[in-house]
């Protein structure tokens, strides 16, 4: 099938203007691999609202897409080829979608050029990791020191009922009324609804600096290409680091109803809240949705209880068709969150005092055996069996929608995971659900697993 395509000349709309010759050279070598990753980051931006969860099926859809950086004297411009023409109106680029092409440039560079080359930041060790993601964002001007706690992460998933997504517009609707800015993983589906009714609250109440970030990386970018809301864009190098950015800047998190990559959040902030020295620091944790979403909550609980223990639930509430009652929590625990912080001399924009654990800032490659060898049973720490589960799942989006996963799956087979009887029934049960919910691939689309569970 044939898709329109635009060739263009581009010039930056106030973002990244100026490289260094150095930079621009590895830009342009095809052979390394900073260019690939600008090319398949710049390529998920410009698909931008042509939804589509497939990775490997974008880059082959487009590929004769090719960019360019063109040195310039008074700064750069970025030549496109064979560009999804739905990016460009009466010729010209939809200047949101310039934005997050240059955002994409902004942190490609500056991840190539400066992070793996700081010889302080040694990202071997947890402390250098941390230090890796406040300077990314600093660099992206993310972080804003003068503003009171107001950021609400928003999870859940690209591929969720028309009820789902009025609920999760519905919300934050409620948070924007209140104040509340919103971050999410800049796709469509739940990603997309929060911050299209924040939209509203923050323009009834004349709020003109509303903030609707959204921080993706370059393994799901292709997957869930940044909703048209985003006036803040940032690209972490791998969902590791993007999680911990989640929970650095974010001051609540509310989680709507999803699939594998929703659970992968959940045992994330789950996980970092059970690591004994983050007792006592407050991070509201909401899970909510419609009436018809009840039963996903229900399956939630299930997992989390049967396999971290009943103790975990005094880390989140469920809120069940309540958009109002979750606005309202939100704010009291923002608020709970500013006075703790101001208490204790911590920063607003970044959470320093918070513990992330090793386990769960190393990147992890979802390979057949990295996904049999992962340590799935309960003789471990609560924290670290749900570190080895967040990867569990991580390793399933992978094969669902990352190109690389895809590609692995079709060469060597399902990824097979192993681990206590017991938390794989629950697990398996689980997973059936987002099957059966149709919470695995966008509405309409066949899924075929690529995963089998051995008990």
């Amino acid at each position: 099938m044939n898709y329109d395509v635009v060739d263009a000349l581009i010039s930056p709309e106030e973002r990244l203007n100026v490289l260094s010759r150095i930079e621009v050279s590895k830009l342009l070598d095809s052979s390394q691999g900073l260019y690939t990753i600008f090319r398949n980051c710049s390529l998920a931006v410009l698909n931008s609202g042509n939804y589509l969860d497939d990775g490997k099926e974008l880059l082959e859809r487009y590929q004769s897409f090719d960019i360019r950086v063109l040195p310039m004297e008074r700064g750069i411009k970025l030549e496109v080829k064979g560009a999804p023409a739905s990016a460009f109106v009466d010729g010209q680029m939809i200047k949101g979608i310039n934005e997050h092409l240059f955002a994409v440039l902004r942190d490609v560079v500056y991840v190539g050029e400066k992070i793996i080359n700081i010889p302080e930041l040694d990202l071997n060790k947890s402390e250098g990791i941390t230090n890796a993601v406040f300077h990314i964002l600093r660099n992206a001007e993310i972080l804003r020191p003068q503003i009171d706690p107001r950021l609400v992460v928003c999870w859940g998933g690209h591929s969720i009922s028309r009820t789902e997504y009025d609920y999760s517009k519905d919300v934050g609707y409620e948070l924007g009324l209140r104040g509340l800015d919103i971050c999410t993983g800049c796709g469509p589906g739940a990603m997309k609804g929060p911050m299209k009714g924040a939209t509203i609250g923050h323009a009834k109440q004349r709020l003109y600096e509303g903030r609707y970030l959204g921080i993706s990386e370059p393994g799901i970018i292709a997957a869930e290409s940044p909703n048209p809301i985003v006036n803040d864009l940032v690209i972490m190098p791998d969902i590791e680091k993007r999680l911990e950015a989640f929970v650095r800047t974010g001051h609540g998190v509310v989680v709507f109803p999803g699939g594998v990559g929703t659970a992968e959040e959940i045992l994330f902030i789950l996980g970092v809240l059970l690591h004994p020295e983050n007792q006592g620091i407050p991070f509201p944790l909401i899970m909510t949705g419609p009436a018809q979403s009840a039963e996903y909550f229900k399956e939630i609980d299930a997992f989390i209880v049967d396999t971290l223990g009943a103790e975990v639930r005094q880390y989140y509430q469920i809120i069940v068709d309540d958009p109002v009652r979750v606005a309202r929590e939100m704010l009291a625990g923002v608020t709970h969150v500013r006075d703790f912080r101001t208490e204790h001399g911590d920063a607003y924009y970044f959470n320093w005092r918070l513990k992330i654990d090793h386990a769960f800032q190393q990147e992890f490659r979802p390979t057949h055996e990295n996904m049999l060898g992962l340590e799935l049973h309960k003789d471990q720490e609560r924290h670290l069996l749900a570190a080895n589960l967040r990867r569990a799942f991580s390793g399933i989006v992978a094969g669902n929608v990352k190109d690389e996963g895809i590609r692995a799956i079709e060469e060597h087979g399902l990824f097979e995971i192993r681990g206590d009887r017991t938390i794989m029934e629950r697990l398996d049960a689980l997973l059936a659900s987002f099957v059966a919910q149709t919470r695995m691939k966008l509405e309409g689309e066949e899924y075929t697993p690529c995963y089998r569970i051995i008990k």
